[in-house]
């Protein structure tokens, strides 16, 4: 389809006495479109997440990017050097917690399902890095149809802020879900992508899992020094074929 001219602006989602900023892409044309949450990598809300929320809103969705570090570093937005990648882990694995992202994402869903161009059926997320991590544990949530995780490292291992990990809570999965891994990734072993894989299948979940050969951690973003460009354009192509299949699309009549 022919990309959809949008809209952009950052809203402020109310949580209690917290305000959580999120950049929010939709199409200007007047229609009914499904919702998908962008969930950022440790890097905070920054020019590429900005940029995929913008690419799923030209497709005929209204996305929205949660600041997930809102609690911790309001604003907080950087590169990818060295030291940058040592504040961001400590911000995703040292000080947030997974019950206060899951309800951070509620939130940010139930803000778009007071949009009146929001579908209200089912709603799509998708997630790089500590997104994709977290993308898997908001695919647990009842809204959530359909959930593209990217390279989320540590899910068979750990969940942010302590406990089981993210893995045990597969069987709770109620939509479908994509995953996507590099066989070059050093963060995720091929034996945890397995375990993964595994775990989707004994529990029944809907799901596909894909290995690109020679793609390294962080392959999809264009501004990373691992982008591959071969296997992001792959990838693209596989979450739009999840979001159109799984959600209602576009619906301009």
């Amino acid at each position: 389809m022919t990309e959809l001219a949008i809209d952009t602006t950052t809203v402020n989602l109310s949580q209690g006495d917290l305000d959580i900023a999120a950049y929010l892409a939709k199409p200007t044309e007047p229609g009914s479109y499904p919702g998908i949450v962008v969930l950022q990598e440790i890097f905070g809300v920054n020019s590429h997440i900005r940029d995929v929320t913008e690419r799923i809103a030209k497709e005929g969705y209204v996305a929205i990017a949660p600041a997930l570090f809102q609690r911790l570093a309001p604003g907080f937005e950087t590169g990818y050097t060295p030291e940058a990648i040592e504040i961001g882990r400590n911000y995703a694995w040292g000080q947030s917690k997974a019950s206060e992202l899951l309800s951070d994402i509620q939130t940010a869903i139930d803000y778009l399902k007071t949009l009146p161009e929001v579908k209200k059926d089912g709603f799509g997320c998708i997630g790089f890095c500590f997104g994709g991590h977290v993308a898997y544990l908001a695919a647990t949530l009842p809204d959530i149809k359909a959930t593209a995780s990217f390279y989320g490292a540590r899910i068979t291992t750990a969940t942010p802020g302590g406990g089981e990990p993210t893995i045990t809570r597969t069987k709770e999965i109620p939509g479908t879900l994509y995953a996507f891994f590099g066989m070059e990734d050093a963060s995720i072993p091929v034996e945890q992508v397995d375990q993964i894989e595994a775990e989707l299948e004994k529990y029944n979940i809907p799901h596909r899992v894909f290995r690109y050969d020679g793609a390294d951690h962080g392959f999809f973003c264009d501004q990373r020094a691992s982008y591959n460009p071969k296997a992001a354009a792959d990838a693209w192509e596989q979450v739009k074929q999840l979001f159109a299949q799984q959600l209602q699309h576009v619906d301009n009549n």
